[in-house]
Order: structure tokens, then C-alpha cells, then sequence
């Protein structure tokens, strides 16, 4: 089937097989390697990423169904190659990932909390936070991390 969308702000159009997830497009296909699998069954939240700006587990999502959307993925949080997004700084500062695998998951999740609510308690991070798993940090400095990106985000806008 023939889809157009848009992937971090770049037009696309490509000829996708109907069966094929959309963390396959874009690891495989586009070789944005950023978005992991974890689970296959949307169970880790590693793969997630940004559709018409809500997080979604890319791993249990057809390509076909984001024709017309736009997708942003952990490669496109910066505009600027050199810099990171302030929710990327936040978790290298305050030691917020560990072997990084769950990592780009937990950042689009974070950053997704963050444009619903740019002030949340940890109370509120962790509850936004059940749909991803790590299994290296025991989460308290992933919690510091999205309070710190939060408050970076705030005073970025």
C-alpha cells in the first residue's frame, strides 16, 4: 500500500506491505534504529513514539494507519544535531538511564506527559510511566530526570 506521512518533519511516501508495524518501518526500512524493541507485545513501552503528538507503542501498530499522520521518533526530539532536547539533558544529568535500552521509550513517554501536564508530581510520573519498563535504574532517577525535564521544558517555552 502506498502511505504518506510525515517523519520528524520530513514528508515521506512509501509502498508498505499491510502487515507491516510501524516500529519495522522504522527501524528496518528507514534505519532509525532509535525505537527499540522490547516486548513485541506492547507490554515495555520501548518503542514508543510520538503520532500526531501522543505517545503510542509503535510495536502493535500497523504502518498503513499512520497515512496522513506525522511521527516523531527520539531522533527527531532535537532540531539541532549538536544540542539535546531539554527532556534528553535532564535524563544524562540527573543519571536517568542505565544501559539506555528503555531509554527512548521513557523519553517520548516523558516528554508526551509533559504536553498534558508541564508541572507533574512524582506521583503523576510514575502513574504516566506504568506502560514502560526498565529494568536497570529502579525508576527513581528516570522520576528525578522527567521532573527536571519538565521544569527545562517549561522555562525553554
Amino acid at each position: 500500500m502506498d502511505i504518506s506521512f510525515t517523519l520528524n518533519d520530513r514528508p515521506m511516501k512509501m509502498d508498505v506491505d499491510p502487515s507491516m508495524l510501524l516500529v519495522d518501518l522504522i527501524r528496518e526500512t528507514l534505519s532509525m534504529t532509535g525505537t527499540h524493541v522490547g516486548c513485541d507485545t506492547s507490554q515495555c513501552g520501548a518503542c514508543v513514539v510520538h503520532l500526531d503528538g501522543e505517545s503510542v507503542k509503535s510495536c502493535t501498530l500497523l504502518a498503513v494507519s499512520v497515512d496522513g499522520a506525522s511521527v516523531n521518533t527520539v531522533e527527531g526530539l532535537s532540531k539541532d544535531p549538536s544540542a539535546l532536547h531539554p527532556m534528553q539533558h535532564a535524563f544524562r544529568e540527573n543519571h536517568g538511564l542505565q544501559c539506555g535500552f528503555c531509554t527512548p521509550g521513557m523519553l517520548m513517554s516523558s516528554i508526551d506527559l509533559v504536553s498534558h501536564n508541564p508541572d507533574p508530581s512524582e506521583a503523576e510520573v510514575r502513574e504516566w510511566l506504568e506502560g514502560n519498563i526498565c529494568r536497570c535504574t529502579g525508576y527513581q532517577n528516570i522520576v528525578k530526570s522527567v521532573i527536571a525535564g519538565a521544569a527545562a521544558m517549561r522555562d525553554a517555552s
